[in-house]
């Protein structure tokens, strides 16, 4: 029996000549990461275990970015027990304020993870990595505590979904869209504990970026990862920014999957999820001019704050003269890392958006968890590019967040409600 792209992979890092779905294995760890909020409750997992030092200096990274720059007291002490622990064992990979940036745009910018390898975050968002051709997945802090201490740990090995890509996407639809259209399609659960796997002649039409984000919300349809197979776009990534080539992992013939979609991609439309899942998913055309009335605009996270999300959207938000951002509304620009904001501010992207009338932050998760730089009042309704719109996400539980692409949201920047990218 043949073996999907993952179990090839885990198979590889357990010293095994092949898996199964469902088998549980052992595996080599090539990179554990944690952040400012789920690294200290490892750390403290870490010290009961006993041993005097992680398993290798190169191979953990800590991210200080969910509160950062702290916000309160208690994200005071979190980041300090991070960064005391990463002095005391000598992490390579520490990266705080000045450095900084959203774990999820980070990690790959640095070229810590490639190609083939076996990665685990103490944030479900780790599927992120999967656009490298690598596995990649979140897990809980005290699973953290013991990859930081041995290397290894255990996963059951997934069975998948194969998503065949064709076509080519029109102007305003990008990953995003592909990835909400997906999860309408097949539910938050549709994949759960399973691997999904792209493929298809419609890649060669998907950026890294485009990639990254799909990956990221892997989680979001219940799965254990989302991962692309490795292709010329993947190979000139890596080349710019890993030292090390990684290994290149690709299906067999026969691998068995428990389904496969086609999904046409030349005809998707901007996709928009309502309150309060990712699955509650209408395309623009079937939202009515001026329905949904927003007071906030949120554009980035470590889904959509890349720089091809910042170019859309100073395409649409600046690139016309005179238009600035609705009257009474907030929108709130948060680059993934700091050099997307250098970039941007070289190719004058961040005064174009601050001319809008948009307000720019510092690389950090901040709103789209509800931490800070954002957080909704009652009654209040934010159009965001980021992951996950739950009851509550972004601030008060009677509050409301609709998910969307940087396009999508930047023409709703400009009119105050939902709107089409074709009709700015």
């Amino acid at each position: 029996m043949g073996m999907t792209m993952t179990q090839k992979i885990l198979a590889a890092h357990a010293g095994l000549e092949s898996v199964t779905a469902g088998q549980l294995i052992e595996a080599k760890l090539d990179m554990v990461l944690g952040n400012d909020v789920t690294t200290p409750v490892a750390v403290k997992e870490f010290a009961k275990i006993g041993v005097d030092k992680v398993f290798d200096k190169k191979k953990v990274t800590l991210v200080m970015d969910h509160f950062t720059p702290n916000k309160d007291i208690q994200s005071a002490e979190h980041c300090k027990q991070c960064r005391d622990f990463a002095l005391h064992h000598g992490i390579e990979n520490f990266y705080d304020v000045g450095e900084m940036g959203i774990e999820h745009c980070l990690v790959h910018e640095k070229g810590l993870v490639v190609a083939g390898d076996t990665m685990i975050g103490a944030d479900s968002h780790t599927c992120t990595y999967g656009a490298l051709g690598a596995f990649s997945t979140g897990v809980g802090s005290t699973d953290l505590a013991c990859a930081m201490a041995t290397g290894e740990t255990w996963f059951k090995v997934p069975s998948a979904i194969k998503f065949e890509l064709v076509g080519r996407p029109a102007k305003w639809v990008s990953g995003k869209d592909v990835i909400l259209h997906i999860i309408g399609k097949i539910g938050v659960d549709g994949a759960l504990y399973k691997s999904m796997e792209y493929c298809g002649d419609g890649l060669k039409y998907l950026s890294m970026d485009d990639r990254f984000c799909i990956a990221n919300m892997a989680i979001e349809a219940g799965a254990k990862n989302g991962i692309f197979p490795v292709d010329d776009i993947t190979r000139e990534y890596i080349k710019a920014h890993a030292s090390r080539p990684g290994v290149e992992y690709t299906a067999d013939p026969d691998a068995v999957y428990d389904e496969v979609h086609v999904i046409d991609m030349s005809q998707l439309r901007p996709v928009v999820a309502f309150p309060h899942l990712p699955e509650n998913t209408k395309t623009i055309d079937e939202i009515g001019a001026t329905s949904v009335q927003l007071d906030q605009v949120v554009i980035g996270s470590c889904t959509n704050g890349r720089m091809e999300d910042l170019r859309m959207a100073a395409d649409i938000l600046a690139g016309r003269k005179g238009v600035r951002v609705a009257k009474n509304l907030r929108v709130i620009i948060l680059p993934g890392t700091q050099e997307i904001v250098l970039q941007a501010m070289r190719e004058g992207i961040m005064e174009d958006l601050i001319m809008a009338g948009c307000v720019v932050s510092t690389p950090t998760c901040g709103p789209c968890l509800g931490g800070h730089m954002g957080i909704l009042a009652k009654g209040e309704r934010a159009l965001a590019t980021t992951n996950r719109n739950f009851v509550g996400r972004m601030g008060h539980p009677e509050s409301e967040v609709y998910l969307c692409s940087p396009a999508v949201a930047a023409a709703s920047a400009i009119t105050g409600y939902i709107t089409d990218p074709d009709k700015i």
